[in-house]
């Protein structure tokens, strides 16, 4: 991050969550420009002070006033602070990227990947004296559409399945630090504490914590079909999930079949892949080596690899691919950031 006379002033809200920390983390890395930083938390946090980058910050408490002469603003601090306080900072003329769910499906605020759909927010300008809104997607579903989107642009997809393996990180830093407490205990031969999920979440897998719908779905489920149909500006596109949450500590996994009105094969798809922005393709079927979330850990790229046709559908329309993507990166600051970027 790059201190300058003619940058923009910064507001992180919720600096001291997971995601929080992941935006200084990727500001630095990215030799974002800013005229000044502003750090912001809950009244319980402020206070605290942080070191970035050789400079000590105190973390402020997040109120009213705190976004005057803010011209960029990154939420990740929960739907309910974000639904009270990012009206607020638009209203004083920042530009807010919101990392919750909040507004991602108000028809009025754009939901945007930068590498799939930075049209979106074209009408967005910064210092231009008029406040905005921008949605960063559902991690799961910013994993996904990485892969996908090339392959669509090519073929267009027509139907959609996918299964996703969630990480800890997911659900913030207690989590992790849950899941790890957790393995110790289970190694320990001692009973395991579950408050975050409830229940044991070290060697085994269960169904995504979100509320189960009426139609037999969970809420992140339909994120994904919702978030697609918004993101590729099709609502006739068709979109099933199940989500899993799985005990790794940070990066997403997803298997994704995809189904296409024109034919795609293989080796097309692998080249496409190659060549996508954000994309690296592991897929070396001699070794068995393809994408893991140990690989993608820590990584802006997210990782694709098992590209394969699908054998259940006659021809070249359907294809198989294995997606890996750290969600606290990629899947949630990263994204944020590069949105932040895009209004140079």
């Amino acid at each position: 991050m790059s201190l300058r006379e003619d940058g923009p002033s910064v507001a992180i809200v919720g600096v001291t969550g997971a995601v929080g920390q992941e935006f200084l983390s990727v500001l630095s890395d990215r030799d974002f420009p800013y005229r000044s930083l502003k750090l912001l938390a809950s009244k319980r946090s402020a206070g605290k002070s942080l070191t970035f980058e050789g400079r000590d910050h105190t973390v402020e408490e997040l109120t009213e006033n705190s976004f005057e002469n803010v011209d960029i603003a990154l939420f990740s601090a929960g739907g309910s602070i974000s639904k009270k306080f990012g009206p607020i900072a638009v209203e004083k003329g920042s530009v807010v990227v919101d990392n919750s769910s909040a507004f991602r499906m108000d028809e009025k605020i754009p939901l945007v990947i930068p590498e799939v759909n930075p049209e979106a927010m074209k009408h967005i300008k910064l210092k231009s004296g008029k406040g905005a809104l921008i949605a960063n997607p559902n991690c799961s579903t910013i994993i996904c559409l990485m892969a996908a989107t090339p392959l669509h642009r090519h073929a267009k997809v027509i139907r959609m399945v996918v299964s996703t393996y969630q990480a800890a990180s997911g659900a913030g830093a207690a989590a992790m630090e849950e899941l790890e407490q957790q393995t110790r205990e289970v190694l320990e031969g001692k009973e395991p504490t579950c408050k975050i999920f409830k229940l044991q979440y070290a060697f085994n897998l269960f169904s995504h914590n979100a509320p189960i719908l009426s139609n037999g779905y969970n809420e992140e489920e339909m994120k994904l079909l919702k978030e697609t149909r918004k993101i590729w500006n099709d609502m006739n596109i068709k979109v099933t999930a199940t989500c899993i949450r799985v005990p790794v500590m940070r990066a997403h996994a997803e298997s994704v079949n995809l189904q296409f009105e024109n034919p795609l094969d293989e080796d097309t798809a692998r080249e496409i892949l190659s060549n996508a922005p954000g994309l690296v393709v592991i897929d070396d079927r001699a070794a068995n080596h393809f994408p893991t979330p140990l690989a993608v850990s820590n990584k802006d790229d997210v990782a694709v690899g098992r590209i394969r046709r699908d054998v259940s559908q006659d021809g070249n329309y359907g294809l198989d691919i294995f997606v890996c993507g750290d969600q606290i990166r990629k899947g949630a600051a990263l994204n944020a950031v590069q949105i932040a970027e895009k209004l140079f």
